[in-house]
Order: C-alpha cells, then structure tokens, then sequence
C-alpha cells in the first residue's frame, strides 16, 4: 500500500531514504533549502527551511513518517549546536502535532565507553565538542512528545558519500592510482556503515512501531581496517591496491593551529588510533535488515564515483 513520508535534506542519507521509498512506491516530500533532490515521478522536491514550523506544519500534515537527516553547514560543533537542535525541535513539535514519527540517522559519537564493542544498550553520554552535541539531540529526541526512532551508523561509504573517510579520502586516491593517506592507524578495526543499509533500517523502524521510541544501530558489516577498505575499493575497481600511508596525531594537531577542518577532524582521531566497534545483530533481527556485502557494496561505491568522472 502506498504511504506519504517527508524527507528533510537531501545528502547521502536524505536522498537515499527518498530513493527507496519512491522505489517502493511511496509518495515523498524532500525539503531542502535549495529544492533540491532527486528526480522521481514519486517525489516531490520543496524548497524550505526545516525550522519554519509554518511551512513544516503544511509539508508534514497526513504522512506516515518523517526522516530528518539534515547536516550542519559545516563539520564543526559550532555548526553543529547553533543549527541542528532548533531545526530537530521544529519537526519535532510538528511531528508531535501530526501525530506522526520522526526518524534520524545517528552516529557513534555519543557513546561514551568507545574501547568495548558498541551495542544499543551502550552508555551514550559523551561529553565537549561535537560529541557533546549528539548526546544533547539524543536526550532531546527522548524527552520529546513525539515519537521518535535513532538509527546508529559507523563512518558512511557508499554513492554520494563525499566528504568522508570511506569517500573521497580513499576513493579519489584509490581510482587515481595514488597512494592512500589516512588518521589514526591503518590496522586498527573500524565499523564502516554502507549508508543504503542504514537507509534500508531506518525505512523499516518506521513502519514498526514496535521499534519506535528507541536507540537502533545500522546493519553493518564486521569492522574493517582502513587498510581494508582500500582494499575492498582496489579490488572492485579492478586496480592495484594502493600504499597506505598514516598521518600522525601530532601532524594533525599542528594542522589544527592553522585549520579549522583539521582541529575538527583531530578530535575525533580517537575513533581510528583505537578499535572503534558496534554492533548492529540486535537490530538486524528486529528491524529485518542485514548488511550489504562488503564486494557488492564497494562495487556500487565505485561505479557511482566513476560516474561522477
């Protein structure tokens, strides 16, 4: 049977969720600021502002689930506490008087025991910086009136993953034929998210409403070295495997002094000096997903960077 959802922002996981969706046969609503979004009979692409309650009052009314996967305007906890709890509370408060779910995509950064493996039941309670921010939407979400679903992923691969560890700053090189650069260490285990996956998941604890009103972690695959990520993407391009070099904590503290990315990004450097594990078994058995393997999934990842030219 066919549904309405509304889809808030349009990056790799807003344009994903709508893609699947509209796949399914479903009516979609994509709000961006710019209208964008992708092109589908299915889908309706409206230019707003998700902290207008006005506007999101009108979008919101009658659907069947909202997903609200807007980024900050940068990768930085200033962004991030300035812009994204009002426009959370915005659809929250319009959620809540439409009756309707609210939806989000979610990191690991608020676990707050990083060095044991991550499961739901998992302290989320980090402290400072951008850690800190998610913790507060976390609570946010919890103590809203609305029903709610956070769905938990590791670092995101996958088509239309730019700016990212698993994106452009192994892809670009990998198709190149360049050597590899990464932070933290190249043979520590990482958990990488294949983001149609954590789509596939949040479409799913939508539809449940068992599964409502709880913390859910994406279905992911088992953790992988970024060694081994380069490797998966070496192998589906059908290239030679590229050296991979590592760039030192102390290289990206210096960085730090003259970079605002670099300072953002060596904060989180803990997360690849370290194991940095979840996992998603819990809810692969309750929300009916499982993850992409990992050769279809790089293959996909591939072909779609080889189209961008």
């Amino acid at each position: 049977m066919s549904k309405n959802y509304v889809v808030t922002g349009a990056g790799p996981v807003g344009w994903t969720v709508a893609e699947q969706l509209a796949a399914d046969g479903h009516r979609v609503r994509v709000v961006t600021r710019s209208g964008s979004g992708p092109e589908h009979p299915l889908i309706e692409r409206i230019k707003g502002d998700a902290k207008d309650p006005e506007m999101l009052r009108s979008v919101i009314a009658g659907v069947d689930a909202v997903f609200h996967c807007i980024h900050g305007s940068s990768y930085s906890a200033a962004a991030w506490e300035a812009e994204l709890p009002a426009a959370e509370q915005a659809v929250l408060n319009a959620a809540h008087e439409a009756g309707t779910v609210v939806v989000f995509p979610e990191s690991l950064y608020s676990y707050s025991e990083p060095d044991r493996v991550m499961t739901e039941d998992g302290p989320r309670q980090a402290t400072g910086g951008k850690r800190g921010v998610r913790t507060q939407l976390l609570q946010a979400r919890q103590a809203s009136a609305a029903s709610t679903v956070s769905v938990v992923a590791g670092d995101f691969f996958g088509p239309r993953v730019r700016m990212a560890h698993g994106g452009e700053r192994i892809v670009v090189p990998v198709l190149a034929g360049r050597n590899v650069s990464v932070v933290g260490s190249a043979s520590r285990p990482h958990s990488f998210t294949y983001v149609p996956d954590l789509a596939a998941a949040m479409i799913s604890a939508a539809a449940s409403p068992a599964a409502w009103n709880s913390v859910w972690h994406a279905p992911t695959g088992p953790a992988l070295t970024q060694r081994e990520l380069v490797q998966a993407f070496a192998q589906a391009a059908g290239v030679r495997a590229p050296t991979v070099r590592v760039l030192p904590g102390w290289a990206l503290r210096a960085a730090g002094f003259f970079s605002t990315d670099m300072r953002e990004l060596a904060e989180t450097r803990y997360q690849f000096e370290h194991p940095f594990v979840m996992d998603s078994a819990r809810s692969e058995a309750a929300l009916g997903v499982r993850p992409t393997p990992l050769d279809a999934a790089a293959a996909a990842t591939v072909d779609w960077w080889r189209r961008q030219g």
